[in-house]
């Protein structure tokens, strides 16, 4: 497996007209997205970069919504994502639509996310995947350089093990979209084959307790429990005698 952190820069696009058949992708994820709009709620929905940004979230109920990249058109704030200039804990939910592709150091990009999200805050995230039409191409040569076959394809259950490690409760995965150049995604092969999409669409929740319990937290309540048991039993013989 390949390290995370890559040592050239990749050159995000600025737009989704930037990438071919980009409408096709932006329109698919929304498509996805429209039914989870309605479940996020809060006060503020962070949009990192500049392909999130012009994702449509007119649905969600999240009235301030803050557009954030390095550079793009409708933006709200300019800066780099890996020095977020928000405090801690003030942001409700995060759009990183294709944010870590074109990520030179996803992990930090993700603890950032982390650090300014709040207590079950949301993260949303899109990605490409490279079990797809889109993965065959990127190891093709003369492919290479061009978008989006440019961009970092991270498998679908690389990024659920990062956000496991970062405590995050996986609300919905897939992956859509079949046919790249179709504009329905090729509707026949994505209802029947949606594993062969060519995005994948990950919606987690922040976690502030373990989602697994310690073998030494369960020992500890356990034992707990039966002193408790042991302390009513000798209360009750003393009062017997």
């Amino acid at each position: 497996m390949r390290p995370a952190r890559a040592r050239k820069t990749i050159v995000a696009p600025a737009s989704w007209e930037d990438i071919p058949c980009g409408d096709y992708y932006r329109a698919a994820l929304e498509q996805q997205l429209q039914p989870w709009w309605g479940k996020l709620y809060g006060f503020h929905l962070l949009k990192i970069g500049a392909l999130s940004a012009e994702i449509n979230a007119e649905a969600c109920p999240i009235s301030h919504q803050v557009n954030f990249a390095p550079e793009g058109e409708g933006l709200h704030v300019r800066g780099d994502p890996y020095y977020l200039p928000f405090s801690a804990k003030s942001v409700d939910a995060c759009l990183l639509s294709h944010t870590l592709a074109y990520a030179d150091d996803p992990h930090r990009i993700l603890r950032e996310v982390d650090r300014v999200l709040i207590d079950d805050g949301w993260m949303v995230l899109s990605s490409f995947n490279p079990l797809s039409l889109l993965g065959i191409g990127k190891l093709m040569p003369f492919f290479r350089k061009r978008q989006p076959y440019s961009s970092r394809l991270f498998t679908q259950m690389r990024l659920l093990d990062w956000l496991s490690l970062l405590n995050y409760e996986v609300m919905v995965h897939r992956r859509f979209h079949v046919l790249p150049w179709k504009k329905n995604g090729g509707k026949l092969l994505s209802t029947h084959l949606p594993a062969l999409g060519c995005m994948t669409l990950i919606i987690a929740r922040k976690r502030t307790f373990p989602l697994t319990p310690t073998a030494k937290k369960v020992h500890a309540q356990k034992q707990k429990i039966q002193q408790a048991v042991g302390a009513t039993k000798s209360y009750r013989e003393e009062h017997r005698d």
